[in-house]
C-alpha cells in the first residue's frame, strides 16, 4: 500500500482576476475549489495513473470535511486525523497580471492528536510506501518526520521525503529511500551556488553522504538529475511545453516516480516517468491525467542522458 502524509491540507480556492487593482472592488473571471497539500496532489496524480494510495494528516472543521470528501468523491482513499478544534485552512491563489498566493497558517495540533496519528503510522506494514510531503502545522517540530521514521525503522517501509530545510535534514540519519529537492534547496542546503550538471550531481552524491539513499533534483524548465543508490546518475532535459500551472507540478513528479518504479523496479525509467508527470501537470490547468503523463512520457524516453 501507498501512503502519503500531508499534516496541513487545505482547500486551495483559485481565482481568475483581470488586471487585478489594489485597494479597488475586483470581479473574478473563473473560480476553482480543489484539496490541496503536497501530499494529496500525490495521492490525487496517483489515482489519475490507477494506482490506489490512502491519504494520512489532519483535517478540521468544514473545511477539513470537504478536503476528505473531495478525495473519497475522486477515487482515493482517505483515514485522516478529525482534529477537535480549528478548521483545515484555506489557501487563495490569484491568477492575474501577476500570480499571489495568500496561505493561511492552519490549525494547532494537539499532543493526543498527534499521538492518533501516529498510531495509523505504526500500522504501515513491511513493503509498503509513504511520502513524507510538505510543511508541518504548529505544534509539531522540524524533527516530526524524523520521529516517524523512528518509529518504522525496524520495517521495510520505502520512505519518500519531499520537505525543505531542518524538516528533511533531520530525516537523513534514518535513510529515506528517496528525496526531491529543487535545484534551489539543494543550493540553499549547502549554501553554495551550483552552475552545472556536474555541479548538481556532486552535491547530490553528498547527500548519499549525509544519508540520502536516491535522490531526484527537479530543475523546472531545465529538466531534472537523478543520483541512485546503485552508483548511475541520470539527466532528462523538460519536454517542450506551453506551461499554464506549476502548481503540484513536483508532487506530480513523486507521483509518477512511484507509479513506475513500483512496477518495473527501474530507476531510470521512474526518473523519466517522474519528470513526465511533472512536466504533464505544468501544461495542464490541473493536475495531469494518465493520458497526458504517457504522451510525455513516450517523447521523453530517448532523451535521458546517463552522467559521468
Amino acid at each position: 500500500m501507498i501512503y502519503t502524509l500531508t499534516l496541513n491540507p487545505s482547500i486551495d480556492y483559485i481565482i481568475g482576476v483581470d488586471n487585478i487593482e489594489y485597494g479597488r472592488v475586483n470581479r473574478t473571471s473563473y473560480e476553482k475549489i480543489l484539496p490541496g497539500g503536497k501530499g494529496i496532489n500525490v495521492s490525487i496524480v496517483l489515482n489519475n495513473l490507477g494506482v490506489c494510495s490512502c491519504a494520512l494528516g489532519f483535517v478540521g472543521g468544514f473545511t477539513g470535511e470537504y478536503i476528505k470528501n473531495a478525495l473519497e468523491e475522486s477515487g482515493v482513499e482517505t483515514d485522516f486525523v478529525l482534529l477537535e478544534k480549528g478548521v483545515s485552512r484555506i489557501n487563495t491563489k490569484i491568477k492575474s497580471n501577476e500570480e499571489t498566493e495568500i496561505n493561511a497558517a492552519g490549525p494547532e495540533i494537539t499532543d493526543s492528536e498527534k499521538a492518533e496519528l501516529m498510531s495509523k503510522i505504526k500500522n504501515i506494514k513491511d513493503n509498503d510506501i509513504l511520502v513524507l510531503a510538505g510543511s508541518v502545522p504548529k505544534g509539531l517540530g522540524k524533527d516530526f518526520y524524523s520521529e516517524i521514521m523512528e518509529v518504522l525503522k525496524e520495517k521495510d517501509v520505502k520512505i519518500v521525503v519531499d520537505a525543505e530545510g531542518d524538516l528533511l535534514k533531520n530525516t537523513l540519519k534514518h535513510r529515506p529511500f528517496l528525496i526531491k529537492p529543487n535545484n534551489f534547496e539543494l543550493e540553499g542546503f549547502f549554501g553554495v551556488k551550483i552552475n552545472t550538471l556536474d555541479e548538481t550531481v556532486k552535491y547530490a552524491k553528498e547527500l548519499q553522504k549525509i544519508g540520502a539513499r536516491n535522490i531526484f533534483v527537479s530543475m523546472g524548465g531545465d529538466g531534472g538529475i537523478f543520483v541512485c543508490e546503485d552508483g548511475n546518475a541520470f539527466y532528462s532535459e523538460a519536454p517542450k511545453g506551453r506551461v499554464i500551472n506549476t502548481t503540484g507540478s513536483g508532487d506530480s513528479a513523486v507521483a509518477g516516480f512511484i507509479f513506475e518504479y513500483e512496477k518495473s523496479n527501474n530507476f531510470k525509467d521512474a526518473f523519466i516517468m517522474g519528470i513526465s508527470a511533472g512536466s504533464a501537470s505544468a501544461f495542464s490547468e490541473n493536475l495531469a491525467k494518465k493520458d497526458e503523463i504517457c504522451d510525455v512520457f513516450r517523447k521523453l524516453t530517448d532523451k535521458c542522458e546517463v552522467l559521468k
